[in-house]
């Protein structure tokens, strides 16, 4: 008897619950390859993109080879935030306190904004690997449920009477985690990748305040 099979002869909880583990299956593998090419395309453009500026002749110069080399806008929404500095009104609390502070939280906030693109899709990895054994365990106890109930309402055990719904449930177990497994595993290599950028990020963003700050001060 094939998988499905099994599953199809199950009633309508049965189904639910391999339907439910199919689409957390679905939604698990569309969020890994995407962000596992997102994610590398990524550390090749902020590693570009950093080299860019600092090679650029002055800001302006900067700001455009971030427009070239920074396709999926990693890091020039940090250069961007800091040059918004130069057109805050001077009257309104974006522009108390001096120019570093005003930098770092400029740029804290820039950098949320691009980590929680970053981000994405993560939650929806925790999320699946660590329910989606509790729902193939689910299937597993409704089917051994099942198992002895046909026993109880006939009064003797034959092998046919549990093989459907024992076989119902083992199947979703197993189903359960070749669904978390690979969502665990991803959410971890992918997490890594998320950390690693973060760290250059924010080493770029604390560079380019020191750059900032003491242009300031040297006019």
């Amino acid at each position: 008897m094939g998988v499905w099979q099994t599953v199809l002869q199950g009633d309508a909880i049965s189904r639910s619950v391999a339907l439910l583990l199919l689409a957390m299956s679905v939604a698990s593998w569309v969020v890994i390859l995407w962000k596992g090419w997102m994610l590398r395309r990524a550390v090749k453009d902020v590693q570009l993109s950093t080299s860019a500026f600092w090679q650029a002749a002055h800001l302006d110069d900067a700001q455009q080879r971030l427009q070239a080399f920074d396709p999926r806008r990693l890091v020039l929404p940090l250069l961007q935030a800091a040059r918004t500095i130069e057109q805050a009104a001077p009257q309104t609390l974006a522009a108390a306190g001096d120019r570093s502070q005003q930098l770092t939280r400029v740029l804290r906030d820039a950098l949320h904004l691009v980590l929680h693109r970053l981000q994405f899709g993560q939650v929806l990895l925790a999320t699946v690997g660590s329910t989606a054994p509790f729902v193939g365990l689910l299937g597993t106890v409704w089917g051994i449920y099942h198992a002895l109930t046909e026993i109880g309402l006939d009064g003797k055990f034959r092998i046919e009477q549990v093989s459907g719904p024992v076989g119902e449930a083992l199947v979703m177990t197993a189903a359960g985690l070749a669904v978390a497994i690979p969502a665990v595993l991803a959410y971890n290599v992918l997490g890594r990748q998320v950390a690693r950028i973060e760290a250059d990020l924010e080493g770029f963003a604390r560079d380019l305040r020191e750059l900032l700050a003491y242009k300031e001060s040297a006019v």
